[in-house]
């Protein structure tokens, strides 16, 4: 029997306001902040304290229903949701409920499959929980396992999206998850640091037999914080449940976890159910209304959006769609592309592309630094490429001096003056060069004369590296094939 998987995705992205949801506390960096630094007695739920509900938040949660097509509504309503854990200080959880702030949007995604539309059900606003460190005991000496509360998080605005189970496979996962990122640091709503907990995924999978349309049971896994993770997770969970299926046995709906060691899912709880979360209008809180003229200002405010920069750039700059998508994919790569297309003099953008999704991509890629972070601005490496269009240098030489631009930050023709690198293209020069090797080579220049003409390679390593790699190869191979065809008419003599 054949099955299908039916995904749908829960997001929650922490919002990139200066204070929390309902309070005045700093939102604080979770790995570089000490614990319990940031809380008041309105996050850590003291009796008797008001929320107050933040502005910024809100308008963050419009862009982002905005840009992903929703229908915003007019009213919304806080609700409390019910639960006891011990990072939620209240012993419930501010949140949306049955009137979220939108609904009913939708985010196109390409895949190897083609391009599929994924629907959004609802986006809505909450408070984030604390953190909990989990400390394991030690039998030999009688210490007991403990567990560290930080409420530093705790009131954090944190936005959720949910999809529709519109999702067939961990490809279509992944690639929507790394979309929707795209789209929030777009915004600028979120860092869309995983690692930092910022960005959770927690995908609803089950599967059925193909062609049937009634939903199987499904497990929610919980808190996948890297794309790796959240693939290798559903990819796992969907064989899990065939197995389970094909056995003739029944998949309980549950709450799973990710063992990344052991590369599996793991029980953490039986799932609730809506009903058990006991939803209330919060009472606290008046109903939010979205009015008119706030909601055409953020919208006016909106940014390009990758897919429309991804679009514009293959018709504006004439680069394919792997470029374009590559370059658009971090605002800042984008930014960066453009500006240096803008001071370059007459260079192709696709050259300008092939540098900077190439070797500056994978200098960046080694120092684990971002590209807004680095030393060679737009200007500095135009100049680069400028040199090389120019024949001013050749692409070995330029692959040098960018290493050592993005090192020291010094101008590229600075470092070229300075350790002699400009090219040699004149002609007279380069015959010299190529006739000296020729002639320090008799014993190969015979082999080449008797039909080994793989030999033209090594002649032309031999030029290059007498020349110090100064010469520019476009001239050393048509002067060498000159010199070589002279020496096979004549003989085996230089």
């Amino acid at each position: 029997m054949q099955f299908e998987a039916v995904i749908g995705l829960e997001i929650h992205a922490e919002l990139r306001t200066k204070s929390k949801m309902f309070c005045s506390c700093a939102v604080v960096d979770p790995t570089e902040a000490q614990p319990n630094t940031a809380v008041c007695p309105v996050c850590a739920g003291m009796p008797g304290t008001l929320p107050v509900l933040n502005q910024h938040a809100v308008e963050f949660a419009l862009r982002v229903a905005l840009a992903l097509g929703c229908e915003i509504q007019d009213v919304s309503v806080f609700a409390r949701k019910n639960y006891f854990y011990p990072d939620l200080p209240k012993g419930y959880q501010i949140s949306q409920y049955e009137h979220p702030i939108a609904r009913h949007g939708n985010l196109t995604i390409s895949t190897s499959n083609g391009t599929k539309t994924i629907r959004i059900r609802r986006v809505h606003l909450e408070e984030d929980t604390g953190k909990l460190t989990h400390i394991p005991g030690d039998t030999s000496t009688d210490n007991q396992p403990y567990t560290l509360v930080d409420l530093n998080r705790a009131g954090i605005p944190l936005l959720e999206i949910v999809t529709e189970p519109d999702l067939r496979c961990a490809e279509d996962v992944r690639i929507f998850a790394t979309s929707l990122r795209s789209i929030l640091r777009y915004l600028g709503v979120n860092s869309g640091d995983m690692q930092k907990g910022v960005l959770r995924i927690e995908p609803n999978v089950s599967v059925r037999p193909l062609q049937e349309q009634e939903l199987g049971t499904r497990t929610e896994i919980k808190n996948l914080n890297s794309f790796r993770a959240l693939e290798r997770s559903v990819d796992y969970e969907i064989q899990r449940q065939i197995q389970i299926i094909s056995e003739r046995k029944e998949v309980s709906q549950e709450t799973r976890g990710w063992d990344e060691k052991r590369e599996q899912t793991y029980l953490q709880r039986r799932k609730e159910k809506e009903d058990d979360y006991r939803y209330f209008p919060e009472p606290d809180l008046p109903p939010l209304v979205i009015g008119p003229e706030w909601l055409k200002k953020i919208e006016g405010n909106l940014p390009e959006l990758p897919a429309t920069r991804t679009q514009r750039f293959k018709e504006q700059y004439q680069l394919s769609t792997y470029d374009a998508e590559v370059l658009t994919n971090e605002k800042s790569v984008a930014d960066y592309f453009e500006k240096t297309v803008e001071v370059s003099q007459d260079i192709p953008p696709k050259t300008i592309a092939n540098w900077i999704s190439g070797d500056l991509f994978a200098l960046i890629n080694k120092s684990d630094m971002t590209i807004d972070q680095i030393l060679i601005t737009p200007p500095a490496l135009a100049a680069l490429i400028q040199l090389v269009e120019k024949d001013e240098i050749n692409q070995k030489t330029a692959k040098r001096v960018l290493s050592e631009m993005f090192n020291s930050g010094e101008a590229a023709s600075k470092i070229v003056d300075r350790r002699n690198l400009r090219q040699i293209s004149d002609q007279d020069t380069i015959a010299s060069i190529v006739a000296n090797v020729l002639e320090s080579n008799p014993k190969q220049v015979m082999k080449y004369t008797e039909g080994k003409d793989s030999l033209t390679q090594w002649f032309y390593g031999q030029v290059m590296r007498a020349s110090h790699g100064k010469a520019n190869p476009q001239v050393v191979k048509r002067e060498l094939t000159k010199q070589l065809d002279e020496v096979k008419s004549r003989g085996a003599s230089p």
